[in-house]
């Protein structure tokens, strides 16, 4: 295993952007090594940038995202973390199931509307 990435190596392996990892170490998520003005980054914080950018593909804001990094390296440690993450996903679940509802309601909306739309243009004599 290495040790130490560049801001360069990580940027490319994950495809985000240098101020990308520059805003995960601003809000405290990673803590890369400084050397002068170059960042080194260890094995744990390439680990941190692949769950927090699991967590933003799964819909977790960045404070969520550090309440279950934080909850790994305090007591209760991992359990903590995992019961925490399996809530946190529940809630997300949760969430997408309500704008799923919202959605089929709104396209239910919508051809309502068309439908009445294309009746009153009969009514006028107008084809569409």
């Amino acid at each position: 295993m290495r040790e130490y990435y560049s801001i360069t190596e990580l940027t490319r392996e994950f495809d985000i952007s240098t101020r990308t990892l520059r805003f995960y170490e601003d809000e405290g998520l990673i803590q890369p090594v400084r050397r002068g003005r170059t960042r080194l980054f260890r094995p744990s914080d390439r680990h941190l940038i692949r769950q927090i950018l699991r967590g933003k593909r799964l819909g977790f804001s960045i404070n969520e995202i550090r309440e279950i990094i934080q909850m790994y390296k305090a007591p209760p440690g991992e359990v903590g973390q995992l019961k925490l993450m399996i809530k946190r996903i529940e809630e997300k679940r949760e969430d997408l199931r309500q704008k799923r509802r919202d959605l089929e309601e709104t396209l239910a909306e919508l051809d309502q509307a068309e439908e009445s739309c294309v009746e009153r243009l009969v009514e006028l004599g107008v084809t569409t």
